[in-house]
């Protein structure tokens, strides 16, 4: 099944007050410093994603998730809502299930920073920690197991697969894109993880703009410690991934996007998570290549879930 196979769903008939209210509409901010030098009629834009209530563009996904499994009848009764994730989803997951009643179990990698874990358990999610060398594919494998064992007791998100992940980027991500750029944004850049965010702003941009570029990021080997990121050639690729939506693929190195986490920190006081250091990588890379453009990418979230690994932040 592809993307264009899936039937749009609109889930804002149900009122959003409180938290709630506060997903998306995040800032459109330039690359200043890292920019100079490129071509004086390019520019480089980031959505600042942590501005999201839960701290991550995963708030999008997750609570257009929970909308339609209400609308739908899958959540209450006492269901719990399951699903895998490497932490910035089940972050999400945990917030609005908190704010809503609802309960959350979440299997993750052990691997995850403690941060990270630490946030869930805050939330009061049940975590299940899957094995740490099998990475996010481990956790799928887990929460696939619990569901089919336990139907009763857990309804199964499965981000990956589940529409509403990359309909929440068509309905949200994409439309603020082209009102924020003023309809002048020329190349789209997302990194592929579930691939949602790639996937419903590319394609909402795409039936907008027809000639818009569209690059997908991801890292450049399996084996590569960038949290949130799949490498799709090795990976168990996700039910909502379309690899034909993408003009291009860029693969990035574990090393250039370290690098580059750091030099935001210093250079643009950006202090931000290493997912979003991978998207400058990308997105400078790009723009270098350009003599005029808009090029515009997602900084997931904030640093603030990786300070326990020392060596990203230390001197260097």
């Amino acid at each position: 099944m592809t993307l264009l196979d899936f039937r749009l769903i609109d889930s804002s008939t149900i009122p959003l007050d409180g938290l709630t209210s506060h997903v998306g509409n995040t800032p459109l901010l330039p690359l200043r410093k890292l920019s100079l030098g490129l071509s004086p009629r390019v520019k480089v834009f980031f959505k600042a994603e942590w501005f999201n209530p839960g701290g991550s563009v995963k708030d999008r996904p997750a609570l257009n998730i929970i909308q339609n499994a209400l609308i739908n009848g899958d959540l209450g009764n006492g269901k719990r809502l399951l699903d895998s994730t490497s932490g910035n989803m089940g972050i999400s997951y945990a917030t609005f299930g908190a704010a809503l009643g609802i309960p959350v179990t979440l299997a993750i990698p052990a691997s995850a920073s403690p941060e990270r874990l630490t946030l869930l358990r805050a939330l009061g999610a049940e975590v299940i920690l899957t094995d740490p060398s099998e990475g996010s594919d481990g956790a799928i494998m887990v929460a696939r197991q619990l569901a089919t064992e336990r139907p009763d007791l857990y309804w199964y998100a499965n981000q990956y697969s589940n529409p509403a992940n990359w309909q929440a980027h068509y309905l949200s991500t994409g439309p603020e894109i082209l009102a924020q750029t003023n309809g002048q944004v020329t190349h789209f850049i997302a990194g592929l993880g579930t691939s949602g965010t790639l996937m419903g702003t590319g394609k909402y941009l795409r039936d907008h703009l027809p000639n818009v570029q569209i690059i997908s990021m991801q890292p450049d080997a399996p084996f590569h410690g960038l949290e949130g990121l799949k490498h799709m050639p090795t990976a168990i690729k996700p039910g909502i991934y379309d690899e034909s939506l993408a003009d291009r693929n860029l693969g990035i190195r574990t090393e250039d996007t370290h690098a580059m986490t750091l030099r935001l920190a210093r250079e643009e006081g950006l202090f931000v998570g290493i997912s979003s250091g991978a998207a400058a990588v990308a997105a400078l890379q790009v723009a270098s290549q350009l003599d005029e453009g808009v090029v515009v990418t997602v900084f997931p979230d904030a640093g603030y879930k990786y300070l326990s690994d020392r060596s990203l932040w230390e001197s260097k």
